[in-house]
């Protein structure tokens, strides 16, 4: 079986393991409110009373609403989240006539915790598995291994409410990464991606908007060769889902994303927008399931030998794809 549809797989399986957890977690979380009906009702007073000051939380959880682009929500002060995500890319440019491929998938298996109401910290174990084969700049290479770790820091400024619909964080995930993200050679990899985040309620439980600004500069060091390469990607990307039964979000997402050589947005080499749907689906109280897939539309090559092309396939892939599953406690 290929490497990558292996680990695909294995996220699927490990996110109806989560599933199974959940439903059994979640009838002894039925019976948290106190007093059962009581507590009910000062939970409703509660609500009622921040309503006529219009300090009600937007209900929604923006956090994971939204597929390539990030929300700006955290959780409760001690909340806890495990989490499951796995970024696909697919197709590169053929390096020559014959049978040619490229696929390459890095599941995240993270845990999250809320100091406080306000700030998230979100340390992570990647993995990566990879198949290619006759492309242009890759080597050919079909292999799965455990790539590194992460921690993301994300500081919202302020909640939505009744009042403010919108609301901004900053989140930070400095990583280390063994494999280089677009060859996959072994090297040390330093990077750090930075996302000015934004969000907004446009229609009251019916419709939402997400906009990121990210900056990723990246470092590595080739293994052996220790030939030191510098480069980083200046991103925008956006989406907007609507609500359209009790659980189930859908929407379009756009991408557009800039390659430049240097660790400073120093030379640019490269561009491309992506567009693609985005699907959330609620899983009973505490879980949740995002699907996101986007396919390149346009590219530019800065390199004379691709710059004709209708594509960038040599910073980007062709298609993208994005699973992600989590579980609150």
């Amino acid at each position: 079986m290929p490497i990558v549809p292996l680990m695909l797989d294995l996220h699927c399986r490990v996110a109806l393991l989560l599933v199974g957890l959940l439903a059994v977690a979640a009838p002894a979380r039925a019976g948290d409110t106190p007093a059962g009906g009581n507590g009910r009702k000062v939970q409703a007073a509660n609500k009622a009373q921040a309503a006529e000051t219009g300090d009600v939380p937007d209900e929604v959880d923006t956090e994971n609403l939204f597929g390539f682009t990030e929300g700006t929500d955290t959780g409760k002060k001690g909340q806890q989240e495990v989490l499951v995500d796995t970024v696909g890319r697919f197709g590169k440019r053929r390096d020559g006539p014959g049978r040619s491929g490229y696929s390459a998938a890095q599941p995240l298996i993270s845990y999250q915790y809320d100091p406080t109401d306000n700030f998230s910290i979100e340390p992570g174990l990647w993995f990566d598995a990879r198949d290619s084969r006759n492309i242009a700049g890759v080597p050919d290479k079909s292999f799965g291994t455990f790539n590194g770790g992460s921690v993301e820091l994300k500081y919202q400024f302020f909640k939505r409410t009744e009042d403010r619909p919108f609301s901004v964080a900053l989140q930070a995930e400095p990583q280390y990464a063994r494999i280089t993200p677009v060859e996959g050679q072994g090297a040390d990899v330093f990077s750090v991606e930075n996302r000015l985040i934004a969000d907004m309620r446009l229609v009251p439980d019916a419709l939402w908007a997400g906009l990121n600004l990210i900056y990723d500069p990246q470092v590595s060091r080739l293994k052996g060769a220790g030939a030191v390469d510098r480069s980083s990607t200046l991103s925008l990307s956006g989406t907007l889902m609507a609500k359209v039964a009790g659980s189930l979000f859908v929407g379009p997402e756009a991408r557009y994303l800039r390659a430049y050589d240097g660790a400073f947005l120093n030379r640019f080499e490269g561009h491309a927008v992506f567009i693609g749907p985005v699907l959330h689906y609620q899983v009973m109280e505490k879980g949740f399931l995002t699907l996101a897939y986007s396919t390149q539309v346009f590219g530019h090559d800065r390199d004379p030998d691709f710059s004709d092309r209708a594509f960038n396939l040599a910073q980007f892939s062709r298609h993208n794809l994005r699973v992600r599953f989590g579980v609150e406690f």
